[in-house]
């Protein structure tokens, strides 16, 4: 199925009054009560010039043909649970959308047991991590931090990303991919640290892989147990759940 711009488009938006605005669709995607309000909205373009800022030069030339139509805040998957996440819509021509989100950045979990202290704001310290571990990221991928304090990071909402379809994989299949999942990692970990160190780390027997076989079916397990508890939940009317 196709996941570009155009897609995203027809799904998450459609053209009000000649103008093209994001869909309300609560709980999920809606605007802000003041987001019709002269205040917001140079807020937002002046939120725009501080994430243009952080682009590399030539991105710059490619951004500056869009133009700011309309944004939404949107929420996400249980990872951003209380953060702040948005969606912005772009236009550069009649059929040339572009949907940026926008996602808070906090402190790292590993902050505090680290005696590394970066001098990056902590949207700063998400992008350039991306940067430097993937071969090739979003060519939008920046960030800024608003007026208020808030550290933000900025990337496609879809960057036509391609998605297995894991649930016809074969035993065969699945060893291949999570093969290749593997040799991904290790080149991001690579990149952004001493192969030789890690190597080194790691050692030649099957310890570290073992490890990680049992992280991941204690994971498993704690997962299955998370999601019982929320039925649980749902179910006694602690939790109120919509279905979608």
């Amino acid at each position: 199925m196709s996941r570009d711009a155009q897609a995203e488009f027809i799904k998450l938006a459609h053209v009000t009054g000649g103008l093209p605005k994001i869909k309300d669709q609560p709980p999920l995607i809606y605007h802000e009560e003041n987001s019709g309000t002269p205040e917001y909205w140079a807020a937002m373009l002046r939120s725009v010039e501080l994430y243009r800022a952080s682009l590399p030069v030539d991105v710059r030339v490619l951004f500056d043909r869009y133009e700011l139509v309309d944004n939404a805040l949107k929420v996400v998957g249980v990872g951003s649970v209380g953060t702040i996440c948005g969606i912005a819509l772009f236009f550069a021509a009649e059929q040339d959308p572009l949907f940026l989100q926008v996602k808070e950045a906090r402190q790292s979990v590993l902050e505090p047991y680290s005696n590394f202290r970066s001098t990056l704001t902590r949207g700063a310290r998400v992008v350039v991590g991306q940067r430097i571990m993937q071969a090739a990221s979003d060519i939008f991928l920046g960030h800024y931090t608003t007026e208020s304090g808030i550290h933000l990071y900025v990337r496609q909402l879809r960057d036509v990303k391609v998605r297995p379809m894991v649930e016809i994989f074969s035993p065969a299949n699945m060893l291949g991919f999570a093969r290749n999942c593997g040799w991904a990692l290790a080149r991001a970990h690579a990149r952004s640290g001493d192969p030789a160190i890690i190597a080194g780390y790691i050692g030649k027997g099957k310890t570290f892989a073992t490890a990680i076989g049992q992280f991941a079916d204690s994971y498993l397990d704690q997962n299955e147990s998370d999601y019982g508890k929320l039925k649980d939940a749902i179910r006694a009317g602690i939790i109120e759940a919509t279905a979608l």
